[in-house]
C-alpha cells in the first residue's frame, strides 16, 4: 500500500512542479486564423515552445478568419489590451505597417529585447514581402503558400489528356477545357478560388505587370492603381470569354469554392498551395499539380509567383513588460528553427519560408516522396524577384480585392466586358487607397 501510494502520487507532484512553473512564467498570447487541423498543428508548435524552456509560455487563441483576426487586433490595441502576437494575413501588411506605436516591427523587437533576428534565414520571395527599407523585417514570416493549378487526373484522361503534361499557357488551357466539355468529362471544366489572389495578384507578378505605381505599393502611402491596363483587361476577358462558353465557372469569392474540387466535380481549378494537405485527405481521385499558367502575348517566360499566407507581428500594449517582448523574440526564433519550419510544411502544404527549413526537408528526402510539394518552391524561386513580382503593398487591400471581385461578378452577371468592369474597379479601388493616404498623413 505504502509503494501505491507513492506511486500514485508522483504523478500529482509532477504535475505541481510544472504548474508553479508555468505560473511563474511569463505568459504571452498569441492570435490567430488557424482553424481544424491547422489549428491543432500550430498548437503542436507552441506546446513544444513551452517545454522546450521554462521563462515563457505562449497561449494561443484562435479568432476566427483573417479579416476578423486582424479586427479584433485593431480593438484590442485601441483598448489597451492587444495580444503579444498576431497572425495577420498578407494584404494586410500596409495597414500593419502603418499602424504606428501599435506594432513592434521585428528588427526593433530585436533591437529592444538584444535577441538575435537574422532576416537572411528567410528566402527572398518570404523576406521582401513582410520586409521594410534596408532589408529589415516588419514580421515573422509564418504560413506563407503560393497559387497553383491542380488537376484532375481522372477527368483528363477521360477526356483523352495526359495529367503528366499539364497546360502551360492559356491558350492551352482553353484547348484542355475544350476537350473536358466535349467529352463531359467533368461537371465543372475550370474553375478557382481566391479570384484575385490568382487572377490579379499572382497574374501580376508572374507575367512581370505593374499593379500599382510606386513599385506596386513598396514605395509609399498613395500609389496609382494600374488594374485597368491592357494586360489585365486581357487576362479578365480571357475568363469571362470562358465562362459564356461553359468551360469556365465563377464560384464565389476566397477559399469557398475549395471543396466542389475536393469532391471531383472540377477538371481543373487554381487554388493554394496549402491545399494539398487537404487534397491528401479527402480527394477521391488522383491528381497533380502545376504551374500557373501564362499568356505568351504578354511575357516569354514566366518569372516567379508571389506568397500568400500570413505572419506574426508583435504587437505593443500599455505596461507591457521587457520580459514579454523577449518571450514573443523566444518565441519568432524558435518558430524559424530549421526542424520547425520543415515540420510545419510537412505537415501542412505550406512552403518552409526559411533556407534552413527547405534544406532540411530536402536532405530527409521529402520533395523526392512527396515531388508536388517542391512544384509551390520552384514557382516561387524560379526567378529573382523583380518590382513586380516581389508583392503587392496597398493600404485598403483587402476593400480592393472585395471590389475588383464585386465588379468581376457584376461582368458576369450583366455580360459585361473586362474593360468596363476593370474601369470600374479602378475608379473605386483607387478612391480606397487615396482615402488609407489621406488617414495616415492626418
Amino acid at each position: 500500500m505504502r509503494r501505491r501510494t507513492l506511486l500514485a502520487t508522483a504523478p500529482a507532484a509532477a504535475v505541481a512542479v510544472r504548474t508553479a512553473n508555468a505560473a511563474s512564467a511569463t505568459h504571452i498570447t498569441l492570435w490567430h486564423a488557424m482553424g481544424g487541423q491547422l489549428g491543432q498543428i500550430l498548437q503542436g508548435i507552441v506546446d513544444r515552445f513551452n517545454k522546450s524552456q521554462s521563462d515563457y509560455v505562449v497561449d494561443a487563441v484562435y479568432k476566427g478568419s483573417y479579416p476578423q483576426v486582424l479586427t479584433a487586433t485593431i480593438a484590442a490595441w485601441r483598448a489597451g489590451k492587444a495580444p503579444s502576437i498576431a497572425q495577420v494575413f498578407d494584404v494586410g501588411t500596409a495597414d500593419m505597417l502603418a499602424a504606428g506605436p501599435a506594432v513592434l516591427d521585428v528588427w526593433k523587437l530585436s533591437e529592444k529585447t538584444g535577441v538575435k533576428i537574422d532576416p537572411s534565414h528567410y528566402i527572398p520571395a518570404v523576406r521582401g514581402y513582410y520586409g521594410v527599407k534596408g532589408g529589415r523585417m516588419g514580421a515573422q514570416p509564418f504560413n506563407s503558400s503560393t497559387a497553383l493549378l491542380w488537376i484532375n487526373n481522372d477527368a483528363f484522361e477521360k477526356a483523352g489528356l495526359d495529367p503528366s503534361k499539364p497546360p502551360r499557357t492559356w491558350p492551352e488551357v482553353m484547348e484542355a477545357t475544350r476537350a473536358i466539355k466535349a467529352k463531359k468529362a467533368a461537371e465543372i471544366p475550370l474553375m478557382t478560388s481566391w479570384p484575385t489572389w490568382v487572377h490579379f495578384e499572382q497574374f501580376s507578378a508572374i507575367h512581370d505587370v505593374e499593379y500599382a505605381s510606386l513599385g506596386d505599393g513598396f514605395g509609399g502611402w498613395k500609389p496609382k492603381l494600374m488594374i485597368d491596363s491592357a494586360p489585365f483587361e486581357k487576362n479578365l476577358q480571357t475568363l469571362l470569354t470562358m465562362q459564356k462558353e461553359g468551360l469556365f465557372q465563377y464560384e464565389g469569392r476566397n477559399g469557398k469554392p475549395s471543396p466542389i474540387f475536393y469532391a471531383g466535380r472540377a477538371a481543373m481549378t487554381f487554388d493554394s498551395s496549402a491545399s494539398y494537405g487537404q487534397l491528401k485527405k479527402s480527394a477521391k481521385f488522383k491528381f497533380t499539380p502545376a504551374f500557373l499558367p501564362y499568356h505568351p502575348s504578354i511575357i516569354k517566360s514566366p518569372i516567379n509567383s508571389i506568397i500568400g499566407g500570413a505572419a506574426f507581428w508583435p504587437m505593443t500594449a500599455p505596461h507591457r513588460s521587457d520580459a514579454e517582448y523577449r518571450a514573443v523574440a523566444a518565441f519568432i526564433n524558435f518558430r524559424s528553427e530549421p526542424a520547425n519550419d520543415a515540420h510545419w510544411a510537412e505537415s501542412t502544404g505550406y512552403v518552409p519560408v526559411t533556407h534552413g527549413g527547405s534544406a532540411l526537408m530536402k536532405k530527409q528526402g521529402f520533395y523526392e516522396k512527396d515531388p508536388a510539394t517542391a512544384l509551390a518552391v520552384e514557382q516561387l524561386t524560379r526567378t529573382k524577384p523583380t518590382q513586380y513580382s516581389r508583392g503587392i503593398r496597398l493600404g485598403g487591400m483587402p476593400h480592393i480585392r472585395v471590389i475588383i471581385e464585386e465588379e468581376w461578378e457584376r461582368a458576369i452577371q450583366n455580360g459585361g466586358s473586362a474593360k468596363d468592369a476593370l474601369a470600374k474597379a479602378q475608379s473605386r479601388g483607387q478612391a480606397v487607397i487615396d482615402r488609407f493616404a489621406r488617414s495616415i498623413q492626418s
